[in-house]
């Protein structure tokens, strides 16, 4: 049928409304970015908020941040303004306000060897947090001094680990898992499904991270807080304290109110009595580049992210749904990092609990391949384990925070029935089949002998055919070796490093600097860190384009 005039009219109009408007944008984003770089005065304390989601990763594009559609700071950014105020001597001091970052003891690690190499440049870190439970505190004692509010409180009362159980929940519904576990005593995920309450492989491993966590915690407050570690242990056992009671204590310098806090500051940074405060906070600091202050210059290093679950497909996040980590994604960025002549090492930074094995194995024969032409250096944050290791592990090197929790290495494979619950939903159904094996995912049967019997040679191929000799070619082991640390064991860093499992202890920086080593970069230039895929901009993911253009890991 034939296009009236009128429509056209409309079509065309209605096309150059929509390049006018992404004209008027585009140049108002230019506009901003032209005037936006704040001006930094001397003698500025930088205010750090570690607060909120802190995802690993995300990208600063302008044209969103013209139109007020910011991302939330990421965990990267706040490392990077660490690294740019150390070097930037208009800034003499830092103020974290600490207000529960969602991060875990790896990261919170991370951060703390980022806020000591600061002091390195002989600026003070103030720590201001109105409450404060284990891990805000434990960011807070690697500052030079901690203030609570009068009315603050700080609750360190120790770590308790929470194992939630459905199998009971599920009898109540009718509903049965059917799992097939390679090192049913450690690969414990789908126990929350089949058991009522701890396994003996769960309650060794729950404790021993436990163990970890809870000696670094006591050691850190020691060493800060000039205690010994017995001294600190009876602190945490009579917690929680008020701010009076924990001054009295020694854990924290004063009770200041904010604003308190900054008369502190104005003092003790050689204000003079009329001069006010110069502060810079991080979302304005973010805008002086890293190469205005000397640094993220030079040869380039691929910096590829990958946090969330492991699946098949493109990665995902943002505000509507979970981080994922897709294979199609990060198996295009490992290519294009190892065909691009520039980039002279990739850094995959791994922030997963594990997923798809089919995902993973997809990951790690790129990464195998990219080894070929340049180095491979992992970086692991949080967790870096089941999937998150066999990516990882043919790495030339791994680096971990010593409460990283790793390891994993196991398969676990299962389905619902659900015979029961349509039973008393009064739910009846019939299954019409070609094929012996055709039923094997029915949800109101149990898998038959025979059918479990295949089930469990598939598991067993991923685990003894894939993962183990793959990790066991990755690290320099024996398979026997590799299948004495895995049956789903999962282990720390520091325990990990014991067993062979990552080379070095460090968050990214150490990464990168391993990856300049390994690539023969000078040690005592900065490299630029490019982040592999770009990001797509706030405007090419509208119109969803698939174009990109290089964005730096300085965010």
């Amino acid at each position: 049928m034939a296009t009236s005039k009128t429509a056209k009219v409309l079509i065309i109009g209605g096309a150059i409304a929509l390049i006018l408007f992404l004209v008027a944008v585009i140049g108002i984003a230019l506009i901003v970015s032209s005037i936006e770089r704040p001006d930094v005065a001397k003698n500025s304390v930088l205010v750090l908020n570690v607060g909120g989601a802190l995802p690993d990763f995300t990208p600063d594009d302008r044209v969103a941040r013209a139109l007020g559609l910011v991302e939330p700071q990421s965990f990267t950014s706040l490392l990077t303004q660490l690294r740019k105020a150390k070097v930037d001597n208009r800034i003499t001091a830092v103020l974290l306000d600490i207000n529960f970052p969602d991060i875990g003891w790896g990261r919170a690690d991370e951060l703390r060897d980022a806020i000591a190499d600061f002091r390195t440049s002989g600026k003070p870190v103030y720590a201001y947090m109105e409450i404060g439970s284990n891990k805000e505190y434990y960011i807070a004692t690697a500052a030079d001094n901690i203030y609570l509010p009068p009315s603050g409180d700080i609750y360190i009362n120790g770590f308790a680990a929470e194992a939630m159980f459905y199998k009971g929940s599920l009898d109540k519904l009718g509903i049965e898992a059917d799992v097939i576990q390679i090192g049913p005593k450690y690969k414990n995920a789908p126990d929350q499904y089949t058991k009522t309450q701890m396994g003996e492989g769960q309650r060794e491993v729950i404790n021993a991270l436990l163990d970890e966590y809870f000696g670094r915690f006591t050691n850190a407050i020691a060493a800060s807080r000039k205690k010994s570690a017995d001294d600190v242990k009876k602190l945490i056992d009579d917690a929680p304290y008020n701010a009076r009671q924990a001054k009295e204590l020694g854990l924290i310098d004063d009770t200041f109110y904010r604003e308190q806090v900054y008369d502190a500051l104005h003092s003790q940074l050689g204000y003079g009595q009329n001069e006010k405060l110069r502060t810079v906070r991080s979302s304005e600091y973010k805008k002086i580049p890293s190469d205005s202050l000397g640094l993220n210059n030079g040869e380039k290093v691929a910096v590829i992210f990958a946090s969330g679950a492991i699946n098949v497909g493109r990665s995902t996040s943002g505000p509507f749904s979970d981080a994922m980590v897709g294979s199609d994604t990060i198996v295009a960025a490992v290519n294009d990092a190892a065909d691009d002549s520039s980039v002279k090492a990739i850094v995959l930074r791994v922030d997963s609990p594990g997923g798809s094995a089919l995902a993973s194995d997809l990951m790690w024969y790129a990464i195998e391949n990219a080894k070929a032409k340049k180095p491979v250096v992992v970086s692991m944050g949080d967790v870096a384990a089941s999937g998150g290791y066999y990516i990882a592990c043919n790495a030339n090197k791994i680096v971990a925070e010593p409460a990283t929790i790793t390891g994993s290495i196991g398969v676990f494979m299962g389905k619902p029935v659900v015979k029961g619950l349509y039973d008393w939903l009064g739910v009846s159904n019939e299954y019409v089949m070609r094929g012996k094996n055709a039923g094997i995912f029915r949800e109101t049967v149990k898998w038959t002998p025979e059918e479990r019997a295949k089930m469990e040679a598939q598991t067993n191929s991923i685990y003894f055919d894939n993962f183990v000799p793959k990790v066991a070619a990755g690290r320099g082991m024996t398979p026997e070796k590799v299948n004495e640390l895995g049956q789903g064991h999962v282990w720390t860093g520091t325990q990990a490093k014991a067993n062979g499992l990552v080379d070095e202890f460090g968050g990214l920086e150490k990464a990168i600097q391993i990856a300049k080593e390994l690539a023969k970069l000078p040690a005592d230039k900065d490299v630029r860190r490019v982040v592999f895929p770009t990001p797509r901009p706030f405007m090419e993911t509208l119109c969803a384009d698939d174009g990109s253009a290089e964005v730096t890991a300085d965010q």
